[in-house]
């Protein structure tokens, strides 16, 4: 069983965050611990709150789960602000397990949830610790520093980001537009294309954090990168399909084991 330490926001909805991250983690067998960063006040429909969490709390939230039961694999997803970020950064400092870092910035309804000069901070402070960071195009492109307008400009983007200290770099083709995803996983060895079908639905709230911690998961479990990357997504994909079609804006998904 992964012992998996979740570092994010709790969304009250239940479709992303925290609360995405426990379901996932526990469908694909593992041990869910949280430090919780802010509570946003969320629903399908957007974010309309956020209330930070101390910086100093959110520390000791990590130290009290690693002292006692102790982690296999980090999953960082919002962040918030670059005193979290630099909190954060001190105390996995400390560890030596794989980090996945989901470099959350934007909710899927468009509210900002990571200041701007905590971008910096995430670039300087967590990018070299990451095993591997999972950014969406529009992430990528502010990490990177460059525009992305098709698959091949979010190659060369990864490429880019990888020279910036993480271990790998897995960016999600979600957002270009065409009826195929392109996924690439870059490391330092090379890139390897994962390639799907796009879903056309409405229901896909919290997927790109359902997909960082079923890949943490699988890192804490000994899966190889390859191997955590491709159950994550084939969890992500049957989880888009299993949505249970609540509210009435981006829907949860459903999350049943493989």
């Amino acid at each position: 069983m992964a012992r998996v330490l979740i570092i994010a926001g709790s969304d009250s909805g239940g479709g992303a965050g925290i609360q995405a991250d426990i379901k996932t983690i526990t469908c694909l067998g593992g041990y869910a611990m949280t430090a919780v960063t802010a509570v946003t006040v969320q629903n399908t429909l957007g974010v309309t709150g956020i209330h930070a969490v101390p910086a100093e709390i959110v520390a000791a939230q990590m130290r009290a789960c690693i002292e006692d039961i102790g982690i296999d694999v980090v999953k960082i997803g919002m962040i918030g602000s670059a005193e979290t970020v630099r909190a954060v950064a001190g105390v996995l400092a400390e560890v030596r397990v794989p980090i996945v870092l989901d470099p959350v910035m934007v909710a899927k309804g468009g509210a900002n949830l990571l200041e701007d000069d905590a971008i910096a901070a995430l670039i300087e402070c967590l990018l070299p610790l990451a095993a591997v960071v999972t950014p969406n195009t529009p992430e990528l492109m502010a990490l990177a520093g460059t525009e992305i307008e098709d698959v091949a400009d979010a190659l060369l983007a990864a490429q880019e980001l990888l020279l910036q200290g993480p271990g790998a770099v897995l960016a999600k083709g979600g957002h270009l537009e065409g009826d195929v995803i392109t996924d690439w996983l870059v490391t330092r060895g090379g890139h390897v294309a994962f390639t799907g079908p796009r879903v056309v639905t409405r229901h896909t709230h919290g997927t790109g954090c359902t997909l960082a911690s079923a890949l943490a998961c699988g890192l804490g479990q000994g899966m190889t990168l390859e191997e955590a990357v491709v159950r994550a997504r084939a969890f992500v994909m049957q989880a888009i399909a299993r949505a249970p079609g609540l509210g009435g804006g981006h829907g949860p998904l459903g999350f049943f084991p493989l």
